[in-house]
């Protein structure tokens, strides 16, 4: 249990921060950069929960989901090291089998698609559109941060480095993102927005399907 008693505390006023194994980070460092766009993207699915119709199936999905993001965030901030005093909170495969099965169930209904889709269509879809972005810009984040500390994928011995299974879940939970966008509209009774190449310059083609 955390118990949070005073929640200013005047340490980070030099542009640092601790990290999870209380090393000290620049607030610009890529796994500080990771973590927080982590913490944004979090915010959003509470936005999206707090403002709009979410059916109890997605409703659930997304419950757990914040949940993870928050082990997802402590996993980014607590560098991999050899033989750890206490089992750091890691992103366990399991939840990444968890978010694949999802896509598979939430996609199973859904009209095939033959053109990319704009984000739009009923206001669900739409905020599940910037979920899917902010969750892309997460993962390209973490990964600016292995390039820098290195992967630790069990091959060589732990040097600092990250989990490779957040980077994995970040990039299966953007396309999970992306098929309940097409659900919502689904649900509501709203067509995709379809991509015209061109735009203007092909009026006959259809925008909407």
């Amino acid at each position: 249990m955390v118990h949070l008693t005073r929640i200013y505390t005047r340490t980070g006023d030099a542009g640092q921060t601790r990290l999870s194994d209380n090393s000290v980070a620049r607030k610009t460092d890529p796994r500080v950069e990771a973590y927080g766009s982590v913490d944004e993207l979090n915010s959003a699915i509470g936005v999206l929960l707090a403002n709009h119709d979410v059916d109890d199936d997605a409703r659930g999905a997304l419950r757990i989901i914040q949940n993870e993001l928050f082990d997802l965030g402590a996993d980014l901030s607590n560098p991999v090291a050899p033989n750890p005093k206490w089992e750091p909170l890691r992103i366990i495969q399991p939840s990444i089998d968890r978010l694949e099965a999802w896509c598979d169930q939430f996609n199973e209904d859904l009209p095939n698609l033959d053109s990319f889709i704009l984000p739009g269509g009923s206001p669900a879809s739409a905020q599940f559109h910037l979920l899917r972005t902010m969750a892309r810009r997460a993962e390209r984040q973490a990964w600016a941060a292995a390039e820098q500390y290195g992967i630790e994928d069990g091959s060589t011995e732990a040097s600092g480095g990250l989990s490779p299974l957040p980077l994995k879940y970040l990039n299966r939970l953007s396309d999970l993102f992306f098929i309940l966008a097409r659900r919502a509209n689904l649900l509501a009774g709203v067509t995709d927005v379809l991509w015209l190449p061109g735009g203007e310059r092909n009026p006959g083609r259809q925008g909407t399907r």
